[in-house]
């Protein structure tokens, strides 16, 4: 793990690289400004006939988009980065395992569209059932943050190594794979959620985590 985060950290220079990480970052923040957008004109709206509503609402859309950002910004941001994944691992495959690149069958969009949706669906999805038991877990101090490292763990390393896989394996041996990888992606998984809880580290652990997928998988296969 420690090498393929190494190896990934030493290759967000690439110029592939950077501009999938330039692209996911705009195509993110916009997304947000526009949620911030939306929520102003409804609250604006909704407190049309009181005093300084205006400003009372652009509070209100500020702490909004800024705690949505904070609670979201992992589904969304693995969404678009879903975009562009395929771009991400040709790269770490172009410097490290050109054999392998040799034989992909690159991700078409459509399916990395499908692939980003399923990820943020899973993630709120699973997270909104984890609910109840990470605030049960509030009075034990760090249980909350054990319980969150391991569903998200779970998940991250599922969708990462699926990015990967999905050049790689044909759809019928996909279930096979996951079973005999089950350990590798959930360390995988773990380490990319702790790079998404560091802030400004967390802008990049989408792109770091694919990287590091990347190798896990071609590394596994040697």
């Amino acid at each position: 793990m420690a090498r393929a985060f190494l190896l990934s950290l030493h290759q967000l220079g690439d110029p592939a690289i950077l501009r999938v990480l330039a692209q996911s970052l705009a195509i993110t923040l916009g997304i947000f400004v526009l949620l911030g957008g939306a929520a102003w004109w409804l609250i604006d709206a909704a407190l049309a006939g009181v005093t300084w509503h205006g400003t009372l609402a652009g509070v209100a859309a500020t702490v909004l988009t800024v705690l949505g950002g904070w609670l979201l910004f992992r589904a969304v941001a693995m969404l678009v980065v879903g975009l562009f994944a395929d771009t991400i691992v040709a790269a770490v495959e172009r410097r490290h395992y050109p054999a392998a690149l040799a034989s992909a069958r690159p991700v078409s969009v459509a399916r990395g569209v499908r692939m980003g949706v399923a990820s943020a669906a899973r993630f709120v999805a699973a997270n909104l059932l984890a609910a109840p038991v990470y605030v049960a877990l509030l009075v034990t101090g760090i249980g909350t943050a054990a319980a969150f490292f391991v569903v998200n763990g779970w998940l991250l390393g599922r969708d990462l190594g699926e990015m990967v896989a999905a050049r790689h394996l044909p759809a019928a041996a996909m279930r096979d794979w996951r079973a005999a990888t089950a350990d590798r992606r959930f360390a995988l998984g773990l380490a990319a959620t702790g790079l998404f809880v560091v802030p400004l580290v967390n802008i990049l652990a989408p792109v770091l985590g694919a990287a590091m997928a990347t190798h896990l998988f071609h590394g596994a296969r040697r």
